[in-house]
């Protein structure tokens, strides 16, 4: 009998590395979430936020400290032969064999999986097929574009028709182009398969497009989950970002306690010499900001007004922007 009726469910789990010297690294921090059949699950978060160690957990290639996961409605830790037969799994790094041709990596893998071998080759061809690469299938995968090896990456993980679809970081270093291409199918995957896929990425633009719903992972733990404009929309009004030239951090407080004075401005952060804040009618308030500063003795560098982004509700429920968290990874990232 399932315990979950969710495809994929992480319960409270805990997990740390050693990082020398008799101290650890906890990566995962009573990480909990739940994914819907049929849809796209993204956990999004910067290097070192603890969403690989998620993935090698949920499929089987980890063990969790403490806490409990279940995939396709299977206990994890009890029965990882089960899970294992149910997921397909594309991990950061490239899966298949550049001296082979697509076309035999492909049927290598479905052969692994116990397909036979006439069933294997056709199910190679329809796969290359659907993700566009037949052309290439004869030739050795150290022939193809990234683009290219990243899709058969995909399709290696699809060969024995899965429930759950695990794809860790699955468009790091592709082009624009080859981005989109991947995109495509990774929702026809959901939509026209009814696959339940967890997508974990860096990428603000590709958790907002791709998944039905986020988890937005920080140390660790969620910090906040929902589907993408639900979490935009709960940020009521604009968002703006004031620049300040060559002000020092004490500078930078005092002119956040000046940006306090504004009527409409709320939820001032400090981050360098750039200060966020929101505002209801953020354009209206612009002059006001300026009017402020400039009389305080600050000069603005820059200012900008936009619509509440993913970027802006990791700022609120993380304490700092998407760009300075990725940029202070620890020294364990996983």
């Amino acid at each position: 009998m399932s315990h979950s009726a969710h495809p994929i469910e992480a319960i409270s789990l805990r997990k740390a590395y050693p990082a020398g010297k008799g101290t650890k690294v906890q990566a995962l921090d009573d990480l909990s979430f739940e994914a819907e059949r049929g849809t796209v699950f993204g956990l999004l978060g910067p290097n070192g936020a603890g969403k690989s160690t998620a993935v090698k957990i949920l499929s089987t290639l980890s063990h969790a400290d403490s806490g409990q996961a279940f995939v396709a409605g299977i206990d994890v830790g009890k029965d990882p032969s089960a899970v294992r037969r149910r997921i397909g799994l594309v991990s950061q790094r490239p899966s298949s064999d550049p001296m082979a041709t697509g076309r035999e990596n492909l049927v290598l893998a479905a052969r692994i999986q116990g397909l036979s071998k006439s069933d294997a080759l056709a199910r190679a061809t329809w796969l290359m097929q659907r993700f566009g690469v037949e052309d290439a299938a004869d030739r050795r995968v150290k022939t193809w574009s990234g683009g290219m090896s990243r899709k058969l990456d995909v399709a290696i993980g699809l060969v024995h028709r899965p429930e759950v679809l695990f794809l860790d970081e699955p468009t790091t270093g592709l082009d624009p182009e080859a981005r989109a291409e991947l995109w495509a199918e990774i929702g026809r995957l959901a939509a026209d398969d009814e696959m339940t896929v967890l997508l974990t990425t860096h990428y603000l633009d590709e958790a907002d497009r791709l998944a039905h719903r986020v988890a937005i992972v920080d140390h660790g733990q969620v910090k906040v989950s929902g589907t993408p404009e639900g979490l935009k929309a709960a940020l009521h009004g604009d968002t703006i970002h004031v620049e300040l030239a060559n002000a020092a951090d004490v500078e930078t407080e005092r002119a956040s306690a000046v940006l306090g004075t504004v009527t409409g401005v709320t939820g001032i952060r400090v981050e360098g010499k750039v200060l966020h804040a929101r505002a209801d009618g953020g354009a209206r308030v612009i002059p006001a900001v300026f009017g402020a500063l400039d009389l305080a003795g600050f000069t603005v560098s820059s200012a900008t007004v936009s619509r509440p982004s993913l970027d802006d509700v990791y700022l609120q429920h993380a304490g700092r922007t998407f760009a300075a968290a990725s940029a202070k990874t620890g020294a364990v990232a996983r």
